[in-house]
């Protein structure tokens, strides 16, 4: 494996995607929280609409402009030849996202998205991994909402459990916010993709070399009421618990046999009941072509909530950890999950990978992995909360 140095190449970190809702969110963090000696650049196809971007932060952080079209190749390969780190912000991903990630483990530049699709992270796998390896590459998908506070909120748990036993952690996860156009166009994706996605998870599971010597398991869980967090408990079939079991699989920190089950917390019934047809309705109209293109017009990728509605907006994911007789409730915090705080996961994922001190991994990596405890520290430093709320 070979790193990057910062001479290496003209950009420590190049945002594409820039002028989309979560892209513009993540260039205006970095420019009011970056270093003052990051060498960055904004990428898109929109040369008018990135300069304009640009214009728009403080004359004092304004980054490089660059033009990239997911539909060229060459300009893509072009970004990972420039750049330490490549932070993607363009989906659907399973339509948008190989020719990066292939440029990226090619070239030996670390990569960065916001992927929810557990397709698109298989595929990315089977492709992709070795060649990563080979160069040294670091492949990090989900490094938003999904999956960040769930990966990182498990490893913080498990690292006030004892060693060297075995480990059980619940998560149940609490939203109250607003879901922008690209966020649906994504859901109504992959829920018409069932086969496909399905195919992908076997594919890798061919590829992947066994775990020998230890267990890690991620089941899907049963609907129930949990009194350990008051709330009634719901299966979330998201891409978190898969995210949360590679980490438990690469790190022995995890013990030799650690289960992870991820929930939904929903305080009241009806609401619960009700939340969950709706995903049912959802999943049976993204069946049909011509009801997927009416949903999505309703709210085009690019748009999202306001400002106000941001500030409004809150979740909190409390962990439920046990083994060797201890018992552990944490609570990963913070402030609207889905934009604000998932640009600053993921600028502050950019950077932890461009900066930190960092273990020596290469290939398809988790944030936990790659990136445990020093992305935990600037997360905590940023206002995301990690706390202990009990423990016996």
């Amino acid at each position: 494996m070979s790193r990057l140095r910062r001479t290496d190449r003209p950009y420590d970190i190049v945002l594409f995607g820039a002028t989309g809702f979560v892209g513009t969110l993540t260039a205006e963090y970095l420019a009011a929280h970056a270093p003052a000696d990051l060498r960055w650049a904004i990428a898109g196809r929109d040369d008018t609409r990135l300069r304009r971007l640009r214009d728009a932060l403080p004359a004092d952080a304004r980054p490089a402009v660059l033009r990239a079209d997911v539909s060229d190749p060459a300009s893509l390969r072009a970004l990972a030849e420039h750049a330490r780190v490549v932070a993607t912000t363009v989906g659907p991903y399973v339509r948008h996202g190989e020719d990066l990630v292939a440029a990226c483990a090619d070239t030996g530049a670390d990569y960065v998205d916001l992927t929810g699709e557990p397709e698109f992270v298989d595929l990315m796998y089977v492709r992709y991994d070795a060649r990563a390896r080979e160069t040294g590459a670091r492949l990090l998908h989900a490094c938003g909402f999904d999956s960040v506070p769930h990966d990182l909120g498990v490893y913080f748990t498990v690292r006030h459990l004892p060693e060297g036993v075995p480990l059980t952690v619940d998560g149940y996860v609490s939203v109250d916010a607003s879901f922008s156009g690209g966020t649906l166009a994504s859901a109504l994706g992959q829920f018409a993709r069932g086969r496909h996605l399905v195919a992908a998870a076997r594919e890798r599971h061919r590829h992947e070399p066994r775990l020998m010597g230890r267990r890690a398991t991620a089941p899907l869980g049963v609907p129930r009421f949990a009194p350990e967090v008051g709330a009634w408990a719901l299966p979330l079939p998201t891409i978190d618990p898969q995210i949360v079991r590679r980490s438990a699989k690469a790190l022995e920190r995890y013990g030799p046999d650690f289960r992870y089950r991820h929930y939904a917390a929903v305080r009241r019934l009806p609401v619960a009941v009700g939340g969950t047809a709706a995903v049912g309705a959802l999943f049976a109209a993204a069946q049909l072509p011509s009801v997927r293109r009416v949903l999505s017009d309703r709210l085009k990728p690019g748009e999202g909530p306001s400002a106000e509605k941001r500030a409004r907006s809150r979740f909190s994911v409390r962990f439920v950890g046990e083994g060797g007789g201890r018992r552990v409730c944490t609570e990963v915090s913070g402030g609207d999950p889905g934009y604000d705080e998932t640009a600053k996961m993921f600028a502050e994922a950019a950077l932890a990978l461009s900066f930190d001190d960092l273990p020596e991994t290469a290939g398809q990596v988790t944030p936990a992995v790659a990136m445990g405890d020093a992305l935990t520290g600037r997360l905590r430093a940023a206002g995301i909360r990690f706390r202990v709320a009990a423990s016996r």
